[in-house]
């Protein structure tokens, strides 16, 4: 287990897609262990492998209070999202200094593949939606500043480049 660096935006890596992980295996395992490790010392409630380089669908999120708790997901996709909003400040290691505030449903019911290996089903809230629903978006080549108008996000970027 280790702690990775994580990219600068504007790494293009940071805006492709990533590929579906295949299967379950100690190698994705141990991905998932350098990305909590790497989520604990941004310190963070979540981290998607494109943030690190990697670029597989592969995501973890801990929102708890307690911490120890991260959930761990392959190929993670929203099912269902609620139509009640929550607006949230969201931020990045991939654009450090700067933050916005952001709105996405207030719930989400999401399919992975867990640690095992099987197709689980669970729903989010709060903040652990919020956080999972932040981590899709990198695994999809999306940054939290394109949920915001062009003036918001422009201003954002701006922020992030003279602090870069």
């Amino acid at each position: 287990m280790a702690v990775r660096p994580v990219l600068l935006w504007p790494d293009p890596r940071l805006r492709r897609p990533a590929a579906p992980v295949d299967g379950i295996t100690d190698a994705v395992r141990a991905i998932w262990d350098d990305m909590v490790d790497t989520m604990e010392a941004v310190p963070g409630v979540g981290l998607a492998a494109p943030q690190i380089g990697v670029m597989l669908r592969l995501a973890v999120v801990d929102a708890s209070e307690a911490r120890g708790r991260a959930i761990r997901m392959a190929n993670p996709e929203i099912l269902h999202a609620s139509v009640e909003p929550r607006t949230h400040e969201e931020a990045s290691p991939n654009l450090p200094g700067v933050s916005a505030r952001v709105t996405r449903p207030r719930a989400v019911t999401v399919r992975y593949l867990d640690e095992a290996g099987a197709v689980a089903e669970r729903d989010f809230v709060h903040l652990w939606a919020t956080s999972v629903q932040h981590q899709i978006d990198h695994l999809d080549g999306r940054l939290y500043v394109d949920r915001l108008s062009r003036v918001r996000r422009d201003m954002v970027l701006r922020r992030a480049r003279r602090r870069g």
